[in-house]
Protein backbone atom coordinates (compact mmCIF):
# COMPACT_ATOMS: atom_id res chain seq x y z
CA UNK A 1 0.00 0.00 0.00
CA UNK A 2 1.34 3.67 -0.99
CA UNK A 3 2.10 5.61 2.22
CA UNK A 4 -0.46 8.22 1.00
CA UNK A 5 -3.43 5.73 0.72
CA UNK A 6 -1.89 4.87 4.63
CA UNK A 7 -2.27 8.76 5.66
CA UNK A 8 -5.89 8.74 4.28
CA UNK A 9 -6.60 5.99 6.75
CA UNK A 10 -5.30 7.56 9.34
CA UNK A 11 -6.53 10.83 8.95
CA UNK A 12 -10.10 9.03 8.86
CA UNK A 13 -9.30 7.34 11.70
CA UNK A 14 -8.65 11.11 13.14
CA UNK A 15 -11.76 12.23 12.18
CA UNK A 16 -13.88 9.79 13.91
CA UNK A 17 -12.36 10.35 16.90
CA UNK A 18 -13.82 12.71 19.61
CA UNK A 19 -10.58 13.47 21.07
CA UNK A 20 -7.05 12.03 20.16
CA UNK A 21 -4.23 11.72 23.11
CA UNK A 22 -1.08 12.70 21.20
CA UNK A 23 2.64 11.58 21.84
CA UNK A 24 5.60 12.91 20.41
CA UNK A 25 9.03 12.06 20.65
CA UNK A 26 11.51 14.41 22.30
CA UNK A 27 13.92 15.91 19.24
CA UNK A 28 13.05 18.19 16.60
CA UNK A 29 11.37 15.69 14.24
CA UNK A 30 8.97 13.87 16.87
CA UNK A 31 7.91 17.75 18.23
CA UNK A 32 7.52 18.83 14.95
CA UNK A 33 5.42 16.13 13.45
CA UNK A 34 2.97 16.26 16.95
CA UNK A 35 2.96 19.95 16.18
CA UNK A 36 1.83 19.87 12.44
CA UNK A 37 -1.04 16.77 13.64
CA UNK A 38 -2.41 18.55 16.45
CA UNK A 39 -2.76 22.03 14.47
CA UNK A 40 -3.98 19.98 11.25
CA UNK A 41 -7.04 17.99 14.13
CA UNK A 42 -7.85 21.26 15.54
CA UNK A 43 -8.30 22.80 12.42
CA UNK A 44 -10.71 20.11 11.33
CA UNK A 45 -12.38 20.89 14.62
CA UNK A 46 -10.79 17.61 16.52
CA UNK A 47 -9.80 18.24 20.33
CA UNK A 48 -6.31 16.71 21.16
CA UNK A 49 -3.60 16.23 24.07
CA UNK A 50 0.05 16.59 23.23
CA UNK A 51 2.68 15.17 25.65
CA UNK A 52 6.16 14.78 24.65
CA UNK A 53 8.15 11.75 25.74
CA UNK A 54 11.48 10.38 26.04
CA UNK A 55 10.36 6.83 25.36
CA UNK A 56 6.83 5.27 24.85
CA UNK A 57 5.93 1.87 26.16
CA UNK A 58 2.99 -0.40 25.77
CA UNK A 59 1.78 0.14 29.07
CA UNK A 60 1.34 4.01 28.47
CA UNK A 61 -1.77 3.59 26.31
CA UNK A 62 -4.82 3.74 27.80
CA UNK A 63 -7.11 4.55 24.69
CA UNK A 64 -5.48 2.98 21.90
CA UNK A 65 -8.01 3.82 19.29
CA UNK A 66 -7.90 7.38 20.39
CA UNK A 67 -3.72 7.41 20.71
CA UNK A 68 -1.51 8.77 17.79
CA UNK A 69 2.20 7.94 18.49
CA UNK A 70 4.82 10.79 16.45
CA UNK A 71 8.25 9.31 15.96
CA UNK A 72 7.10 6.78 18.26
CA UNK A 73 5.70 3.52 18.15
CA UNK A 74 7.13 1.56 15.59
CA UNK A 75 9.74 -0.30 17.17
CA UNK A 76 7.18 -1.59 19.73
CA UNK A 77 5.66 -4.92 18.43
CA UNK A 78 3.08 -5.54 21.32
CA UNK A 79 1.01 -2.36 20.77
CA UNK A 80 -2.65 -2.54 20.04
CA UNK A 81 -3.31 -2.73 16.88
CA UNK A 82 -5.68 0.09 16.73
CA UNK A 83 -3.02 2.22 17.56
CA UNK A 84 -1.87 5.30 15.35
CA UNK A 85 1.58 5.56 14.70
CA UNK A 86 3.60 7.93 12.38
CA UNK A 87 7.33 7.34 12.25
CA UNK A 88 9.70 6.76 10.44
CA UNK A 89 12.00 4.04 12.19
CA UNK A 90 12.61 0.34 11.59
CA UNK A 91 9.16 -1.03 11.66
CA UNK A 92 8.06 -3.71 14.46
CA UNK A 93 4.57 -2.59 14.84
CA UNK A 94 2.08 -4.71 12.37
CA UNK A 95 -0.96 -2.20 13.02
CA UNK A 96 -2.97 -1.37 9.89
CA UNK A 97 -2.69 2.52 11.39
CA UNK A 98 1.21 2.62 10.61
CA UNK A 99 2.69 5.53 8.19
CA UNK A 100 6.21 4.81 8.16
CA UNK A 101 8.02 5.25 4.65
CA UNK A 102 10.04 2.01 5.37
CA UNK A 103 6.40 0.03 4.91
CA UNK A 104 6.17 2.08 1.26
CA UNK A 105 9.43 1.42 0.06
CA UNK A 106 11.11 4.48 0.79
CA UNK A 107 14.46 5.41 2.51
CA UNK A 108 13.71 6.40 6.05
CA UNK A 109 16.67 7.01 7.27
CA UNK A 110 17.68 9.98 4.29
CA UNK A 111 14.22 10.60 2.29
CA UNK A 112 11.96 11.15 4.29
CA UNK A 113 11.58 11.85 8.59
CA UNK A 114 8.43 11.57 11.03
CA UNK A 115 7.66 15.53 10.61
CA UNK A 116 7.30 14.70 6.73
CA UNK A 117 4.98 11.69 6.97
CA UNK A 118 3.20 13.71 9.51
CA UNK A 119 2.77 16.76 7.02
CA UNK A 120 1.17 14.16 4.47
CA UNK A 121 -1.24 12.67 7.17
CA UNK A 122 -2.31 16.40 7.90
CA UNK A 123 -2.42 17.34 3.86
CA UNK A 124 -4.96 14.00 3.51
CA UNK A 125 -6.98 15.40 6.71
CA UNK A 126 -7.27 19.10 4.83
CA UNK A 127 -5.22 21.92 3.24
CA UNK A 128 -2.38 22.80 5.29
CA UNK A 129 0.73 23.54 2.99
CA UNK A 130 1.52 26.32 5.79
CA UNK A 131 2.53 23.69 7.64
CA UNK A 132 5.27 22.87 5.52
CA UNK A 133 8.05 24.68 7.24
CA UNK A 134 7.62 22.24 10.23
CA UNK A 135 8.32 19.46 8.38
CA UNK A 136 11.90 20.42 7.35
CA UNK A 137 12.88 20.35 10.95
CA UNK A 138 13.21 16.67 10.94
CA UNK A 139 15.43 16.80 7.97
CA UNK A 140 17.45 19.03 9.73
CA UNK A 141 17.48 17.40 13.19
CA UNK A 142 17.91 13.70 11.99
CA UNK A 143 20.39 14.79 9.40
CA UNK A 144 18.70 13.71 5.92
CA UNK A 145 18.54 14.83 2.81
CA UNK A 146 16.70 16.45 0.22
CA UNK A 147 16.54 13.81 -1.45
CA UNK A 148 13.04 11.93 -2.82
CA UNK A 149 9.91 12.67 -0.53
CA UNK A 150 11.69 15.36 1.62
CA UNK A 151 12.87 17.02 -1.83
CA UNK A 152 8.76 17.03 -3.08
CA UNK A 153 7.78 18.28 0.29
CA UNK A 154 10.60 21.17 -0.10
CA UNK A 155 10.23 21.92 -3.62
CA UNK A 156 6.01 22.01 -2.50
CA UNK A 157 6.92 25.00 0.20
CA UNK A 158 8.97 26.86 -2.27
CA UNK A 159 6.40 27.01 -4.95
CA UNK A 160 3.58 27.52 -2.52
CA UNK A 161 5.50 30.96 -1.22
CA UNK A 162 6.08 29.04 2.47
CA UNK A 163 9.53 28.30 2.18
CA UNK A 164 12.37 30.34 1.16
CA UNK A 165 16.10 29.39 -0.16
CA UNK A 166 19.04 31.68 0.61
CA UNK A 167 22.98 30.62 1.69
CA UNK A 168 24.69 31.78 4.80
CA UNK A 169 26.28 30.53 8.41
CA UNK A 170 24.21 27.19 9.56
CA UNK A 171 24.69 27.90 13.03
CA UNK A 172 22.11 28.55 15.13
CA UNK A 173 21.90 31.50 18.24
CA UNK A 174 21.15 35.17 19.08
CA UNK A 175 23.80 36.67 17.93
CA UNK A 176 27.50 35.48 16.34
CA UNK A 177 29.34 35.45 19.54
CA UNK A 178 26.55 32.70 21.13
CA UNK A 179 26.35 30.95 17.81
CA UNK A 180 29.81 30.16 17.50
CA UNK A 181 30.67 29.75 21.49
CA UNK A 182 27.85 26.72 21.63
CA UNK A 183 27.99 24.96 18.53
CA UNK A 184 27.31 21.95 19.06
CA UNK A 185 26.35 21.47 15.37
CA UNK A 186 28.86 21.06 14.09
CA UNK A 187 31.03 20.95 16.79
CA UNK A 188 34.14 22.78 15.79
CA UNK A 189 37.35 22.01 18.25
CA UNK A 190 39.26 24.57 19.77
CA UNK A 191 36.04 26.82 19.20
CA UNK A 192 32.89 25.39 20.60
CA UNK A 193 32.75 26.37 24.43
CA UNK A 194 36.23 28.63 23.70
CA UNK A 195 35.07 32.01 24.87
CA UNK A 196 38.83 33.55 24.45
CA UNK A 197 38.89 31.89 21.16
CA UNK A 198 35.50 32.93 19.68
CA UNK A 199 36.84 36.58 20.67
CA UNK A 200 39.91 36.34 18.90
CA UNK A 201 38.52 35.26 16.02
CA UNK A 202 35.80 37.51 15.82
CA UNK A 203 37.73 40.58 16.27
CA UNK A 204 40.06 39.46 13.33
CA UNK A 205 36.96 38.32 11.40
CA UNK A 206 35.62 42.29 11.64
CA UNK A 207 35.72 44.22 8.11
CA UNK A 208 34.84 47.59 7.25
CA UNK A 209 31.56 47.48 8.93
CA UNK A 210 30.25 44.00 9.91
CA UNK A 211 32.05 40.12 10.18
CA UNK A 212 33.03 39.06 7.00
CA UNK A 213 32.09 35.46 6.44
CA UNK A 214 34.53 34.02 3.89
CA UNK A 215 37.70 35.94 6.72
CA UNK A 216 35.52 34.10 9.89
CA UNK A 217 35.13 30.29 7.91
CA UNK A 218 38.85 30.86 7.02
CA UNK A 219 39.65 31.44 10.74
CA UNK A 220 37.47 28.73 12.10
CA UNK A 221 38.96 26.05 9.49
CA UNK A 222 42.75 27.44 10.88
CA UNK A 223 41.43 26.87 14.65
CA UNK A 224 39.66 23.35 14.43
CA UNK A 225 42.90 21.91 12.57
CA UNK A 226 43.28 18.09 11.76
CA UNK A 227 40.98 16.57 14.34
CA UNK A 228 37.94 17.52 12.81
CA UNK A 229 35.78 15.95 10.45
CA UNK A 230 35.78 17.18 6.92
CA UNK A 231 32.10 17.39 7.06
CA UNK A 232 32.18 19.95 9.89
CA UNK A 233 33.33 22.38 7.31
CA UNK A 234 30.38 21.76 5.38
CA UNK A 235 27.96 22.36 7.54
CA UNK A 236 29.02 25.91 9.00
CA UNK A 237 27.96 27.38 5.64
CA UNK A 238 25.43 26.73 3.27
CA UNK A 239 21.46 26.73 1.54
CA UNK A 240 19.56 27.33 4.52
CA UNK A 241 15.68 27.90 4.66
CA UNK A 242 13.53 30.73 5.57
CA UNK A 243 10.15 29.36 6.91
CA UNK A 244 7.63 32.30 6.07
CA UNK A 245 4.43 31.51 8.58
CA UNK A 246 6.91 30.48 11.64
CA UNK A 247 7.52 32.35 14.68
CA UNK A 248 11.26 31.72 14.10
CA UNK A 249 11.86 32.01 10.81
CA UNK A 250 15.31 29.83 10.25
CA UNK A 251 14.50 26.76 9.69
CA UNK A 252 18.26 25.84 11.07
CA UNK A 253 17.75 27.86 14.31
CA UNK A 254 13.86 26.67 14.83
CA UNK A 255 15.65 23.13 14.82
CA UNK A 256 18.05 23.84 16.99
CA UNK A 257 15.57 25.60 19.39
CA UNK A 258 12.97 22.87 18.98
CA UNK A 259 15.66 19.83 19.77
CA UNK A 260 16.78 21.87 22.33
CA UNK A 261 14.20 22.35 24.58
CA UNK A 262 12.94 18.86 23.91
CA UNK A 263 16.09 17.01 25.37
CA UNK A 264 15.79 19.42 28.44
CA UNK A 265 12.93 18.30 29.34
CA UNK A 266 10.78 21.44 28.12
CA UNK A 267 8.97 19.21 25.46
CA UNK A 268 5.89 21.86 26.24
CA UNK A 269 7.62 25.11 25.73
CA UNK A 270 9.24 23.55 21.90
CA UNK A 271 5.63 22.36 20.95
CA UNK A 272 4.28 26.07 22.19
CA UNK A 273 6.84 27.64 19.60
CA UNK A 274 6.23 25.10 16.48
CA UNK A 275 2.57 26.09 17.56
CA UNK A 276 3.29 29.62 16.53
CA UNK A 277 3.21 31.23 20.03
CA UNK A 278 5.43 34.11 19.93
CA UNK A 279 5.08 34.70 23.72
CA UNK A 280 7.58 31.11 24.27
CA UNK A 281 10.58 32.40 21.82
CA UNK A 282 12.89 33.87 24.10
CA UNK A 283 12.65 31.51 27.12
CA UNK A 284 12.52 28.34 24.20
CA UNK A 285 16.27 30.44 23.03
CA UNK A 286 17.32 30.46 26.69
CA UNK A 287 17.05 26.77 27.32
CA UNK A 288 17.78 25.78 23.80
CA UNK A 289 21.10 27.67 24.37
CA UNK A 290 21.80 26.11 27.70
CA UNK A 291 21.63 23.17 26.41
CA UNK A 292 24.60 23.08 23.93
CA UNK A 293 26.23 24.29 26.67
CA UNK A 294 25.24 21.20 28.87
CA UNK A 295 26.45 19.07 25.89
CA UNK A 296 30.08 20.95 25.63
CA UNK A 297 30.46 20.48 29.32
CA UNK A 298 29.36 16.91 28.41
CA UNK A 299 31.88 16.39 25.79
CA UNK A 300 34.94 18.02 28.30
CA UNK A 301 33.93 15.02 30.66
CA UNK A 302 33.70 12.75 28.55
CA UNK A 303 35.58 9.46 29.50
CA UNK A 304 36.84 6.58 27.49
CA UNK A 305 36.06 3.72 28.95
CA UNK A 306 38.01 1.17 26.78
CA UNK A 307 41.59 1.80 25.32
CA UNK A 308 40.04 2.31 21.85
CA UNK A 309 37.86 5.33 22.48
CA UNK A 310 34.64 3.26 20.91
CA UNK A 311 32.78 3.80 23.86
CA UNK A 312 32.47 6.61 26.48
CA UNK A 313 31.12 7.51 29.88
CA UNK A 314 29.43 10.96 31.14
CA UNK A 315 27.81 11.62 34.07
CA UNK A 316 25.03 13.83 32.78
CA UNK A 317 22.36 11.59 30.86
CA UNK A 318 20.96 15.06 29.35
CA UNK A 319 23.98 15.14 27.22
CA UNK A 320 24.77 12.25 26.25
CA UNK A 321 22.96 12.33 22.66
CA UNK A 322 24.49 15.42 21.98
CA UNK A 323 28.28 14.12 22.96
CA UNK A 324 27.57 11.78 21.28
CA UNK A 325 26.72 13.04 17.78
CA UNK A 326 29.83 15.26 18.31
CA UNK A 327 32.03 12.47 18.83
CA UNK A 328 30.82 10.64 15.64
CA UNK A 329 29.85 13.71 13.42
CA UNK A 330 32.33 15.92 14.37
CA UNK A 331 35.79 14.18 14.71
CA UNK A 332 37.94 12.34 12.82
CA UNK A 333 37.36 8.87 13.79
CA UNK A 334 36.57 5.48 11.16
CA UNK A 335 34.46 3.82 13.93
CA UNK A 336 31.02 3.20 15.52
CA UNK A 337 30.81 5.35 19.51
CA UNK A 338 28.56 4.68 22.04
CA UNK A 339 28.18 7.15 25.04
CA UNK A 340 26.48 5.91 28.25
CA UNK A 341 25.13 7.80 31.37
CA UNK A 342 23.29 7.02 34.53
CA UNK A 343 19.26 7.26 34.35
CA UNK A 344 17.65 6.64 37.68
CA UNK A 345 18.50 2.76 38.31
CA UNK A 346 20.11 2.07 35.19
CA UNK A 347 22.33 3.35 32.26
CA UNK A 348 21.42 5.31 28.99
CA UNK A 349 22.80 4.11 25.69
CA UNK A 350 23.71 6.54 22.48
CA UNK A 351 25.22 5.26 19.96
CA UNK A 352 26.37 6.55 16.19
CA UNK A 353 27.87 5.85 13.25
CA UNK A 354 30.47 8.13 11.95
CA UNK A 355 29.88 8.74 7.89
CA UNK A 356 31.48 6.05 5.40
CA UNK A 357 31.06 3.25 8.53
CA UNK A 358 27.99 0.85 7.50
CA UNK A 359 27.27 -0.74 11.47
CA UNK A 360 23.51 -1.33 11.63
CA UNK A 361 22.95 0.27 15.05
CA UNK A 362 19.22 -0.63 15.00
CA UNK A 363 20.21 -4.38 15.22
CA UNK A 364 23.11 -4.13 17.08
CA UNK A 365 21.25 -2.04 19.71
CA UNK A 366 18.50 -4.16 20.04
CA UNK A 367 19.75 -7.29 20.08
CA UNK A 368 22.57 -6.73 22.64
CA UNK A 369 20.53 -4.38 25.03
CA UNK A 370 17.90 -7.13 24.88
CA UNK A 371 20.18 -10.14 26.30
CA UNK A 372 20.93 -7.74 28.95
CA UNK A 373 17.46 -7.22 30.24
CA UNK A 374 16.93 -3.69 28.59
CA UNK A 375 15.54 -2.33 25.38
CA UNK A 376 17.01 -0.63 22.06
CA UNK A 377 16.35 0.45 18.27
CA UNK A 378 16.59 3.60 16.31
CA UNK A 379 18.24 3.76 13.03
CA UNK A 380 20.50 2.26 11.15
CA UNK A 381 23.33 4.84 12.09
CA UNK A 382 21.59 6.64 15.41
CA UNK A 383 20.43 4.55 18.03
CA UNK A 384 19.75 4.70 21.45
CA UNK A 385 19.39 1.56 24.62
CA UNK A 386 18.69 1.37 28.30
CA UNK A 387 20.30 -1.01 30.08
CA UNK A 388 20.43 -2.19 33.35
CA UNK A 389 22.78 -0.52 36.01
CA UNK A 390 24.94 -4.01 36.30
CA UNK A 391 25.84 -4.72 32.51
CA UNK A 392 27.94 -1.59 31.99
CA UNK A 393 30.87 -3.69 31.17
CA UNK A 394 28.91 -6.52 29.25
CA UNK A 395 27.22 -3.93 27.20
CA UNK A 396 30.62 -2.26 26.26
CA UNK A 397 32.37 -5.49 25.50
CA UNK A 398 29.72 -6.58 23.23
CA UNK A 399 29.03 -3.17 21.50
CA UNK A 400 32.52 -3.97 20.88
CA UNK A 401 32.63 -7.30 19.58
CA UNK A 402 29.35 -6.17 17.29
CA UNK A 403 30.99 -3.18 15.29
CA UNK A 404 34.73 -4.08 14.90
CA UNK A 405 33.66 -7.60 13.90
Amino acid sequence: MSIQAVAEEVAEQIRAADFIEVYAHHDADGIAAGAILCQAIRRAGGRFRLRVRRTIRTDDIVHPESTLLCDLGAGLADLPESVMVVDHHVPHFEGAYHVNPRLAGIDGERELSASGTAYLVAQALGDHRDLVGLALLGVIGDRQEFVGKNLEILNEGIANGYISPEKGLLLPGRGMREALETAVDPYIRGVSGRPETVTGILEKAVGEEEVSEDLLLSLLVLEAGGDAAPSVFSRLYGKRYQIEREVVEDACTLAALVDGCGQEGRGGLAASVCLRSPDAVEEAFAVAEAHRRRVLAGIEGARPLDRDGLVYGVEDAGAASGVADCLAFDLRRDTPVAVLAPRDDAWQVSARCPPGTDTDLETVLRDLAATLGGSGGGHRNRGGASIPGDQVEAFRDGFIRAVVS
